[in-house]
């Protein structure tokens, strides 16, 4: 067996909403694949507490952070002219994301834009700012973390749901045109993960139990098993995947009466 198609080394990922939960598990995941990382938050603090963390666990590897906003286009360039200060970019790993859950009537523009900005349009820009980057490599990878959302309706509201049905057929789009580039494009739809964001619908006992019985496998998820299947994604292993969107969701989107 050809074992560094399961290795990452010399390999750079840069990683949106990385400081908590799923983008923090990501980098965890990436560093054990022998990753370098360029990690993006708005929280400095936590961002800093967050590298300063894997770097007790990761001595050996390159860590490096920015605070910056992926919803201000301003900062989505200067992420882009930091990644390239740091030397380029094999991967790519668009984690940030946002929700304000209303009826559909009752969200103001600004916060129903301030969605699309965070969830939908950072993910975009910030891809097409790396393709250069991207393109320097024989074989690189994009991967978007999206929702089950964006497939089937689960209460998180209509603008989560837009957001996360257009990153899917963001996903499929750019894997078809990016292909002859080098650049393979997935994403991965979690459904419930026991994240700090989650802990508030899920601290509601009727809520819970009513979210376990949609869930074949009984359970809620953990941020280090979506972490996996973005790992897996980014592998040489996944050499010929492409435009594939993986559920992390405990067989939510298969369940059946």
């Amino acid at each position: 067996m050809n074992t560094n198609r399961w290795r990452l080394d010399g390999q750079t990922a840069l990683i949106t909403g990385a400081s908590a939960g799923i983008g923090l598990a990501i980098a965890r995941e990436l560093l054990g694949f022998g990753a370098d990382l360029l990690l993006v938050a708005r929280d400095a603090d936590a961002l800093a507490q967050a590298r300063d963390d894997l770097a007790d666990e990761f001595p050996d590897r390159a860590i490096h952070g920015l605070s910056a906003d992926v919803a201000d286009d301003e900062d989505r360039q200067a992420i882009l002219d930091w990644v390239e200060d740091h030397g380029g970019l094999n991967l790519l790993v668009n984690n940030a994301g946002g929700n304000i859950t209303r009826p559909a009537n009752d969200y103001s523009e600004d916060e129903w834009r301030g969605i699309f900005e965070t969830n939908l349009f950072s993910a975009f820009e910030l891809s097409r700012y790396a393709y250069p980057l991207l393109t320097r490599h024989a074989a690189s990878a994009i991967v978007n973390v999206g929702s089950v959302s964006g497939i089937t309706h689960v209460r998180s509201g209509v603008v989560y749901g837009m957001t996360k049905a257009a990153l899917q057929q963001m996903t499929r789009n750019l894997a078809c045109e990016w292909a002859e580039d080098g650049i393979r494009v997935n994403s991965v739809a979690p459904w419930y993960i026991r994240t700090r964001r989650t802990s508030g619908p899920l601290s509601d006992a009727d809520y819970y139990d009513e979210v376990i019985a949609r869930t074949p496998m009984r359970r809620i998820g953990e941020p280090e098993e979506v972490a996996a299947a973005v790992g897996f994604l980014c592998l040489p292993a996944a050499s010929y995947v492409t435009g594939e969107c993986i559920a992390v969701d405990g067989g939510f989107l298969r369940y059946g009466f």
